[in-house]
Parts: C-alpha cells; sequence; structure tokens
C-alpha cells in the first residue's frame, strides 16, 4: 500500500512538539512523510548515465532539472493566462512574478555546465544518438504559451501522447494574446480581426498594440494595474531572454558551430531562434514612450 501525507492540524503539531520536548520526530512508518510528498526515493533513480564519465552525471542531471523547471513556469504562465482571460489583471501578477523568478532559478543552472569543454562533451556526447533538447515537449509548451508558436516545431513528436498535448496548446490562445484581448476589451483600439489571425501570422508586431502599451504606460497612477501587468510580462520576457542567451553560450562553449546532435546547424538555429521576441509589442513600444 502506497504510503501518503497525513494532513496534521496546528494544534496537533504543538502536541507533537511538547511531546518530543522539541526535538524531531524520529519514528514514522513504511516511508517518511517528506519521501511521501517530494517522491525523493523515486527522483534519485532517474539518473541513468550511458558512460563511465562522471561529468555526465551533472549534464544529464542539470538536464532533469531544467524540464522541472519547464514545468513549474508552463503551471505558473496558464495560471496567469486564465486570470487575464478573466480580466483578473490584479490577480494575474503574482503567477508572472513567479514565472520570472523561475526562470531566474533556471538560467541560474546553466552556471553549473560552465566547466564543460568541449573536449569533456565529446567524452560522452556520440552516445547521445539524436538526442536533443530541442525535442522537449515542455519547452514547446513554454514557448506556445508565451505567443512563440512554430507548427513545424512539432513534428519530432508525431505518434506521441506529447503531439496531442501540443496540437491543443498550438490552438488555445497564448497568454500574449489573452493579454492583446484584453487591451480590445479595456476600451484601446486594437486592429480588426487581429485576434483570430493565424498562428503563421502571429510573429509579425503590430502597431495598433504598441500604441495601446504606449497609452498604458502613460498613466502612472497606482490604480493603473494594465502598467503593472505590462511590467510583469516584460520581467518575464527579459528572463526568458536570458535563457535563450546562456542556451547560446553554452553551446559555443561545449561545441562551437558544429552541428547539434538532433540534426540541425547548432549554432545557427539558436540564433534564428532569439531574434524572435517575446512579447514584441511591448519592446516596440518604447521607443514611442
Amino acid at each position: 500500500m502506497v504510503e501518503t501525507v497525513r494532513p496534521t492540524t496546528a494544534e496537533e503539531r504543538d502536541a507533537r512538539t511538547a511531546l518530543n520536548k522539541g526535538a524531531p520526530t524520529l519514528e514514522f512508518g513504511r516511508r517518511v512523510p517528506y519521501d511521501a510528498y517530494v517522491h525523493a526515493s523515486t527522483l534519485h533513480t532517474l539518473q541513468r548515465t550511458l558512460s563511465s564519465d562522471p561529468g555526465e552525471m551533472s549534464f544529464l542531471m542539470v538536464s532533469q532539472i531544467m524540464e522541472l523547471y519547464f514545468g513549474l513556469i508552463r503551471h505558473e504562465l496558464e495560471q496567469a493566462r486564465e486570470h487575464v482571460r478573466a480580466g483578473e489583471v490584479w490577480p494575474a501578477l503574482a503567477p508572472l512574478k513567479r514565472a520570472a523568478l523561475h526562470l531566474e532559478g533556471l538560467n541560474a543552472a546553466w552556471q553549473t555546465l560552465r566547466w564543460m569543454t568541449p573536449a569533456d562533451f565529446n567524452k560522452f556526447r556520440d552516445l547521445l544518438g539524436e538526442g536533443s533538447g530541442f525535442q522537449s515537449a515542455m519547452y514547446r509548451q513554454v514557448e506556445f504559451l508565451l505567443g512563440l508558436r512554430t507548427k513545424s516545431l512539432m513534428r519530432p513528436f508525431r505518434g506521441t501522447a506529447a503531439y496531442e498535448e501540443l496540437e491543443v496548446a498550438l490552438h488555445r490562445p497564448s497568454l500574449w494574446d489573452e493579454v492583446i484581448a484584453l487591451l480590445a476589451r479595456q476600451g484601446h483600439a486594437i486592429k480588426p480581426g487581429l485576434l483570430d489571425r493565424d498562428v503563421a501570422d502571429e510573429h509579425e508586431t503590430d502597431q495598433s498594440v504598441a500604441d495601446a502599451w504606449v497609452r498604458v504606460y502613460r498613466d502612472t497612477g497606482p490604480e493603473n494595474h494594465l502598467r503593472l501587468l505590462g511590467e510583469a510580462l516584460t520581467e518575464v520576457a527579459d528572463r526568458f531572454g536570458d535563457w535563450r542567451y546562456l542556451h547560446l553560450k553554452a553551446v559555443q562553449r561545449t561545441m562551437g558551430a558544429k552541428s547539434g546532435t538532433g540534426g540541425s546547424n547548432g549554432l545557427a538555429f539558436l540564433q534564428r531562434s532569439m531574434s524572435r521576441p517575446v512579447f514584441p509589442e511591448l519592446w516596440t513600444s518604447r521607443t514611442e514612450m
């Protein structure tokens, strides 16, 4: 039988502390409550390296940590999207702030791979076959939520459950779509038909959206929650931009301009990706502010 965490009340905790005379509880059942909640014993069985090189463990574990962060960031962005959809600007700020902080944690993970030279990576790189971070379905979920939707990038997942999930995400309004819709509902003159634009067209910036943000930022009053929303979104976009840059630098450090393990041209592909900003009108509008 799987043991689960048993809820306790403040009174029960105080009684336990008194009974233990301030010492921690040391006797439990078949599974300690921490492990029943965190599943640490499961997490620590998932590092299955392909070589005897000790450095591969760092590469594998950091990759797994990043996957967990992708899932966490997706969770926060989905929460923010639902609040924006409902017109709840103030509640949307908290998950956006958390998402920006999670992105800082994600970006910090790159620092622990700075020891890796091309010679270090080459010790186990061939064993990865065609495996590549490019194939992270959860990262694509984050991109789609941010409004960076490219249908062709779903092709590696054909025939998998991840493909079905990405197909749903592709056609759902992104966080940015919901923000633009909110601006329109708040009386800003958004170009007709913009909210119905095709996924293939959404990478183009729109002047009506940029003009709306100029008007929003002109109101510096404390009750202007749209301005606070703009700043929270900018923070997320900024930290996501840091992620892209640090990814690029990590690739330069470990493999230069070699072809990527997933079949792409590696460095050049990442450079092209960086040319597509997140929430583009938040950046172009700053020229007019």
